[in-house]
């Protein structure tokens, strides 16, 4: 059986007013948020909680999530990271470092697979924790109650098999004890297919080494366990002027990541 989930974050200014949510559909879901937090870390915590509501189920799961930031960070960088004592390649200390210790803790043992899928895009799953992570960031922007959602409830179990959201068929209900095979949909996994952008006007030497051995390809319709080289990546050469230059050094700063990690964030 796999319990196939969205999980997302949003931040009001980022940082500000910050939201989580995971959803599997409306009878499965949880929310919740802070009164000041990054996007990024309402990224993290969704995957978090979305583990730890199905920690006592003997199911797979699928997290389709939208940040490639949250995909990288617990499927290929992690690993690298504790060898190093938690720091980048560069030597600095990594970022979030408390939730992505907690996810560390929480995915041991579990069956598990991410997909990268287009953010704002329609597509059903994501936007529904989207807006439930939104709609928790705006209450603690108002100073009310955030919905919490009702778990990992009875309904959960009980949900029809889900078709992955990248097949040509039409997608139904999220979980599935189906072992048959989709026909990949190749136009449709082309379309959410997104390289990843490296400026010449900022240094990431440390690529290689945050990547470490492990290089899977996140748009893959196969999933992460097929491997790819990163001599694959696609280099795109971006010009700024100052001022643009230094909006993005800003919004990096302010979100608590680095300027490559806040870039990719945005495509």
């Amino acid at each position: 059986m796999t319990i196939t989930a969205a999980a997302d974050g949003s931040a009001l200014g980022n940082p500000g007013p910050a939201g989580w949510a995971w959803y599997v559909d409306d009878t499965c879901w949880a929310a919740g948020g802070w009164k000041h937090a990054t996007n990024n870390q309402g990224e993290l915590k969704a995957v978090l909680e979305l583990f730890r509501a199905t920690a006592h189920v003997d199911d797979d799961l699928l997290v389709l999530c939208d940040s490639q930031y949250v995909i990288n960070s617990v499927t290929k960088w992690m690993k690298g990271w504790k060898a190093k004592g938690w720091r980048k390649g560069d030597g600095k200390p990594v970022m979030n470092l408390d939730l992505l210790k907690e996810i560390d803790e929480a995915i041991m043992g579990r069956r598990y697979r991410f997909e990268w899928v287009k953010g704002h895009v329609g597509h059903p799953l994501n936007e529904a924790a989207d807006e439930r992570a939104r709609a928790a960031a705006e209450a603690f922007q108002r100073g009310r109650p955030a919905p919490t959602g009702p778990g990992f409830s009875g309904g959960c179990a009980t949900a029809e098999p889900v078709v992955p959201a990248h097949t040509s068929t039409p997608a139904g209900p999220h979980r599935s004890g189906s072992t048959s095979e989709p026909t990949v949909d190749t136009d449709r996994v082309m379309e959410q297919a997104m390289p990843y952008a490296h400026a010449e006007l900022f240094s990431f030497n440390d690529l290689g080494d945050d990547i470490g051995e492990d290089h899977r390809d996140l748009t893959d319709p196969q999933g992460p366990s097929v491997m790819r080289s990163t001599s694959e990546l696609l280099r795109v050469t971006l010009s700024l002027s100052a001022e643009e230059h230094q909006r993005l050094a800003q919004g990096a700063e302010a979100s608590g990541v680095t300027v490559e990690e806040y870039l990719r964030s945005l495509i």
